[in-house]
């Protein structure tokens, strides 16, 4: 699905030869003022604000912040090739109840169409992990770069038209990537827009503004980059240091170099309830009498088709006639789409329903899903407080999780015959014992609350992220019960 089309990352064997276009004066100068002619790598750094997207506590929320103390991108032009490093911190918003902030290290790849995160720690080696999803932003940001637009823009036939102040340059990478870019007067490019592809928003807007520029050791470049996408900031970036040409040597590890196929796992926690894993994400399916229920739709329609496969190989000749949601960030809504194309009914929170609604109207003309070709209306079960699914057997509950700092609109499963909770990010069950921290994370003292408040006898949870534990490992983590030996 993530996949780009070769002319994309093809380009930078062009760039060798770059001259100059005869039939785009503003272009060319344009080119001069930046030092494309000279410029094979650049290194840029500084402080700000990064944004998590597709995270937004509320689905009419901005991307929540996180404060910036470093940030340094490199990019290799030539070999189409680039390293992000960050270190952010997340900012506790008014009115939130947030985890104790803790200070994130974050190196991120991309060569070609391989894109990955090295993670460190203290007690362990340097670990990759490829990000598949990530390939089409990450790409996206190589050309998006002052000078990176210029480059392309000289080798892809840009074409020009004059605009209020400037020249708007327009190119394409493929049949699928366009990029348009402002110039203004004094020969600065001050604006960059391209889309990507989102398995929630469909074709994505991406827009760079660069503006405050400087000289920075004999090269002009913004002091000031603002970097957007599904129409909030992402990055609000202040430049404190360029270099050109810096060495940049990317090699693709071989763990991340051919990314293993979507796998999933299957393990029974009861009679008709499996807890579908293989991943960073789970999902769990609940037989009923005639049909299946399925609780989460995470990440995309890849993983969503590998879940539907498996369901039908363990529970054979009953349809999947319901999608239970936990909440709208796009890591654990991204599959929901394939399962409106596949007939399920979504049964999510009141306030979700308007901007799944919203946004699954939005073009998918980059990388086509299946809904966008079926064109299937979207059917809900939508609630607040508690909604019951039932066959006259087993009970499937859903609750509000009232209160929780992560989510505004957060839901949870319970079934009250097996006494088994299902959740996503309140609570994520670590891979060892339990133990109490130093801070309690408020979310998960929130889920105990509510559990609490609605009266639930619970024996087990099954995690959407991490592993199924017992209710007392829950205990544990909030500080109510020792780890048991």
């Amino acid at each position: 699905m993530y996949k780009l089309n070769p002319i994309m990352v093809g380009i930078a064997m062009a760039l060798a030869t770059t001259g100059c276009s005869l039939l785009n004066p503003s272009l060319n100068s344009a080119s001069e003022a930046a030092g494309v002619k000279n410029i094979q790598s650049i290194e840029f750094s500084g402080t700000g604000r990064w944004y998590q997207f597709g995270q937004a506590p509320n689905p009419d929320l901005p991307w929540p912040p996180f404060d910036v103390k470093s940030f340094t991108a490199n990019i290799n032009y030539s070999a189409a090739s680039a390293r992000v490093q960050i270190s952010r911190l997340q900012v506790v918003e008014t009115g939130r109840n947030r985890p104790v902030p803790v200070e994130q290290k974050v190196d991120q790849y991309i060569s070609g169409t391989t894109a990955w995160n090295k993670a460190t720690s203290a007690n362990a080696s340097p670990a990759n992990t490829a990000q598949p999803a990530a390939v089409e932003e990450r790409v996206a940001e190589i050309w998006e770069s002052p000078q990176g637009f210029l480059k392309a823009a000289l080798v892809n036939h840009a074409v020009s038209e004059p605009v209020d102040n400037g020249t708007k340059i327009s190119f394409s990478l493929s049949d699928k990537y366009r990029f348009i870019g402002i110039i203004n007067d004094d020969d600065q490019l001050v604006q960059v827009k391209t889309c990507i592809d989102n398995p929630v928003l469909g074709d994505t807007v991406i827009e760079s503004q660069y503006s405050d520029y400087k000289d920075f050791g004999g090269l002009q470049f913004p002091a000031h980059i603002v970097r957007s996408a599904g129409g909030f900031p992402i990055l609000d970036l202040t430049v404190s240091a360029v270099k050109i040409n810096p060495t940049v040597e990317i090699s693709i590890p071989t763990e991340v170099s051919n990314p293993p196929a979507v796998s999933v796992v299957v393990k029974p926690l009861a009679n008709g309830v499996y807890y579908l894993t293989g991943g960073t994400h789970h999902s769990v399916a609940i037989e009923q009498r005639d049909h299946v229920v399925i609780v989460e739709a995470p990440l995309n329609e890849e993983r969503s088709q590998a879940v539907i496969a498996k369901v039908k190989e363990i529970i054979p000749n009953k349809p999947i006639k319901y999608l239970v949601n936990s909440h709208a960030h796009f890591d654990h809504s991204g599959g929901l789409r394939t399962y409106v194309d596949a007939g399920a009914t979504i049964v999510t929170e009141q306030a979700n329903q308007a901007y799944y609604q919203k946004v699954w109207a939005y073009p998918h003309k980059i990388n086509p899903d299946r809904l966008s070709k079926s064109n299937k209306p979207a059917i809900f079960e939508s609630f607040t407080g508690k909604h019951t699914l039932s066959d006259g057997n087993r009970n499937i509950e859903i609750y509000s999780l009232a209160g929780n700092s992560h989510n505004d609109a957060f839901d949870f499963v319970y079934l009250p015959k097996e006494k088994i909770l299902i959740e996503a990010d309140a609570y994520t069950p670590t891979a060892g014992p339990a133990t109490t921290p130093a801070a309690i994370n408020p979310y998960s003292l929130n889920l105990y609350e509510n559990i609490r408040k609605f009266k639930l006898d619970v024996n087990q949870i099954a995690g959407l992220h991490g592993r199924d534990v017992p209710f007392s490992d829950l205990l544990t983590t909030i500080g109510l019960q020792k780890a048991q030996n």
